[in-house]
């Protein structure tokens, strides 16, 4: 099959000539939707950008999350670099970040580097139509455009256990299904995961009034090390600090995440499957030990719902037990599957997903459908952890611009282009 931008197209685009045509649409206005918006812009495209600023941040974290990430490593991504978190608001040392303060701090970014670019409307569908993507939009318009850029950060890849598939909704979430903490005040609530945002959500819950249990395959729980911000030169060699973490693993994660792209494909999977292990912030660990009963080493092997729900547990021995609760969140991370970009018609979606479920990109994060690419979280199958993090959006939207821009400036002198 010939794709949108691909040279078996020729030089007719097709579609309705009545459409608008745009250079690039922007899909998603989370922290790589903005940043690839204002690099697009400042390199001179027409380009859109469709989506609520921050809306996953805004109504999908907890309220009264602190990011994990440091100030130094939640920076948005400008061509300019005019526009970084320190910009908006200074942070001493190791100080945490709440999540409603980086959500102002997006909205006062997008107001200075997108503008009038941003459509708050939620693209429904994309697909292809002559040598053009086709966008529908939640508000019934349609838009047509040369190329695309999927940044649907994390939520279409919400990971729940198999073992709670029996479960109503009523009974058993997601983490990132959940804003209010407040609302579980005197429930008996299970939260599943080991990682930062099992580790908080639980102590979120439990500071709101509810009963909380955490339970964890794990034998024990890891947390992050308090930052120190004056060190000597020995320990600075032995574990330098980069925007992931300490340790050289990290350094190199963080700094050359082209680099990662070719390794050989066993090579890369292992970095991206065992890199940045769960493991909680260390503002944290106070206020979680002795608000959060604990259960670990326990793997989940099935679930139940009656009079409340009852989870099958089954521990490091082999032995197994019955836990009752009244409701049960899965903190329990995100698997990226192409199948889940739902908004993607399903000829794209079979061939952005030919090479396996997480997709394969090439160095400007492009897709095997010419035109379109994917950034943020999905992206970290070929560009490694950084990629999870906002730490990752200077090096994505600079490379996803540079992609663009040769692309369209060589179909602007190729294409016979239909009126806009």
């Amino acid at each position: 099959m010939v794709w949108p931008g691909s040279p078996g197209h020729g030089n007719n685009d097709g579609g309705n000539l009545r459409t608008p045509v745009i250079d690039v649409a922007i899909v998603g206005a989370g922290p790589y939707g903005l940043s690839a918006a204002a690099h697009a812009l400042g390199a001179g495209l027409d380009a859109r950008i469709f989506g609520k600023p921050m809306r996953a941040w805004e109504f999908h974290m907890p309220r009264g999350m602190l990011l994990k990430s440091e100030a130094a490593a939640s920076h948005l991504a400008d061509p300019g670099r005019r526009y970084g978190l320190d910009a908006f608001h200074r942070y001493a040392y190791g100080e945490p970040v709440p999540v409603e303060r980086f959500v102002a701090y997006g909205k006062w970014f997008r107001a200075r580097t997108v503008g009038q670019a941003l459509d708050e409307s939620e693209v429904t569908a994309v697909g292809a139509e002559g040598n053009l993507f086709a966008l529908t939009l939640s508000s019934g318009a349609s838009m047509l455009a040369r190329a695309v850029v999927l940044a649907v950060g994390h939520l279409p890849f919400a990971y729940r256990p198999c073992a709670l598939a029996g479960l109503p909704p009523e009974a058993a979430t997601h983490s990132c299904d959940h804003h209010e903490p407040a609302v579980f005040a005197g429930r008996d609530v299970t939260v599943l995961g080991a990682g930062q945002s099992a580790l908080e959500t639980a102590t979120l819950l439990a500071e709101a009034g509810a009963s909380v249990r955490l339970v964890a395959r794990a034998g024990a729980l890891a947390w992050n090390d308090v930052p120190q911000e004056r060190r000597s030169l020995p320990a600075r060699v032995r574990a330098p600090r980069s925007k992931l973490g300490g340790g050289w693993p990290s350094v190199a994660w963080s700094r050359l995440p082209g680099a990662i792209r070719h390794l050989p494909g066993a090579a890369r999977d292992h970095v991206v499957r065992t890199a940045l292990g769960p493991a909680g912030a260390w503002w944290l660990r106070d206020r979680f030990e002795g608000a959060v009963k604990v259960t670990l080493g326990a793997r989940l092997t099935g679930s139940e719902y009656g009079d409340g729900v009852r989870l099958h547990l089954r521990d490091l021995s082999g032995a197994a037990t019955t836990l009752e609760t009244e409701h049960v969140i899965a903190a329990t991370g995100y698997r990226v599957e192409v199948a889940r970009i739902t908004m993607l018609r399903e000829d794209l979606r079979r061939a952005v997903g030919s090479q396996g479920p997480a997709p394969r990109l090439s160095g400007t994060f492009e897709t095997r459908v010419p035109g379109l690419h994917l950034v943020g979280l999905a992206a970290a199958a070929t560009f490694g952890p950084s990629m999870r993090f906002v730490c990752g959006c200077d090096f994505a939207a600079r490379r996803v611009t540079r992609g663009l821009v040769r692309r369209l400036r060589g179909s602007r002198r190729t294409a016979k282009l239909p009126l806009s």
